[in-house]
C-alpha cells in the first residue's frame, strides 16, 4: 500500500491557528510555533475574562444598590435581608436598574424591606 502523508491536514490545521492569530504583534501572527503558543494563551485569557466579567457586573450592581439604599437611610445588607424576609425575590441586576430608572418603585421596595425587619 502507498504511504499517505499528512500534508493537507497539517496545512489546514496550521492555517486555522494562523487565522486565529491574525492581528497579533510581530512574529506571533506569522510563525506557526509562536502563533500556536499565543492562541493558547489568548484562549486562557478569554476563559478567565468571561468569569471576571460576571464578578465585575455583580460588584457594580451591589455598589449601585448600596448607594441608592443609603439615600433612604438604610444599608445594603439590611435591605437585602428585609427583601428576603418579605418574600421579594428580585435579582441584583433588576434592583440596580430600578434604582437608576424607577426611583419611586425602588423607594417602595425600601419601605417594604424596612417593614419586614
Amino acid at each position: 500500500m502507498a504511504r499517505i502523508k499528512g500534508a493537507m491536514m497539517t496545512r489546514k490545521r496550521r492555517n486555522k491557528t494562523l487565522k486565529l492569530a491574525k492581528g497579533y504583534f510581530g512574529a506571533k501572527s506569522k510563525h506557526f510555533k509562536m502563533a500556536k503558543q499565543q492562541v493558547m494563551k489568548s484562549g486562557n485569557y478569554a476563559f478567565i475574562g468571561r468569569k471576571q466579567k460576571k464578578r465585575d457586573f455583580r460588584r457594580l450592581w451591589i455598589t449601585r444598590i448600596s448607594a441608592a439604599v443609603k439615600m433612604h437611610g438604610m444599608n445594603y445588607s439590611s435591605f437585602m435581608n428585609g427583601l428576603k424576609k418579605s418574600g421579594i425575590t428580585l435579582n441584583r441586576k433588576m434592583l440596580s436598574e430600578m434604582a437608576i430608572h424607577d426611583a419611586a418603585a425602588f423607594a417602595a421596595l425600601v419601605e417594604t424591606a424596612k417593614k419586614a425587619l
